[in-house]
């Protein structure tokens, strides 16, 4: 991505990874855990809302060299928050979709979920900016609300613990050097904490 948030973007800058962080050692969220060992499955999200979001988080953190928020499943994360801790955010992300959709079929002539990948990115600079962008609906919430919302929730959903919906097969914490919650193994040794030796990660790996 150009002038949206890169997955380097997000990761290294301060607030934004610092607050991320923040919000995960203190907001559990017990009933989208649960729902989440229930079913992969969209609860809240149509299919079109589904697709549509699922390929808003690739954009936010696109596959590289490393994987990204789809393959993280960002968007389960965010589904099974919606029904539950994040309820009150539902609408934001139905008139979202819809609003996102006009904006890109205004442009291109077809949804979000349709575009390459260059086409989505320009179409979430659009969004993201300040300036109103052609299509967008007038009278529902405002794109840069949507896009703050979306790209918050798969930032968390990203390096969140893997029993929330997201971080599958723990990529958030592999890709940021992250080894899990430090009571899970007992805390660090003071070679670990120099790097002479290594630390046990929550996925049986060492880092």
């Amino acid at each position: 991505m150009s002038k949206t948030l890169t997955r380097r973007e997000i990761m290294l800058q301060g607030a934004l990874y610092g607050g991320t962080l923040w919000l995960l050692g203190n907001v559990p969220r017990p009933l989208a855990a649960s729902a989440a060992s229930e079913s992969t499955a969209p609860a809240v999200m149509s299919a079109t809302e589904w697709n549509t979001v699922e390929a808003i988080t690739g954009r936010i953190i696109p596959i590289d060299h490393e994987p990204g928020a789809i393959e993280a499943n960002c968007v389960n994360f965010i589904d099974k928050a919606l029904l539950h801790e994040d309820a009150e955010l539902k609408p934001t992300y139905h008139a979202g979709v819809r609003g996102i959709d006009a904006v890109s079929n205004h442009r291109f002539g077809k949804v979000f979920a349709e575009l390459d990948d260059d086409d989505q990115d320009a179409v979430l600079t659009t969004i993201a900016a300040a300036t109103p962008a052609a299509g967008w609906p007038e009278g529902e919430i405002s794109q840069q609300d949507f896009f703050e919302t979306v790209r918050e929730h798969t930032v968390i959903g990203f390096l969140a613990n893997p029993k929330y919906g997201g971080n599958r097969d723990y990529i958030g914490w592999k890709v940021i050097g992250y080894p899990g919650p430090r009571h899970m193994r007992g805390g660090y040794t003071p070679e670990q904490m120099v790097g002479k030796q290594k630390i046990k990660a929550s996925w049986d790996g060492e880092i």
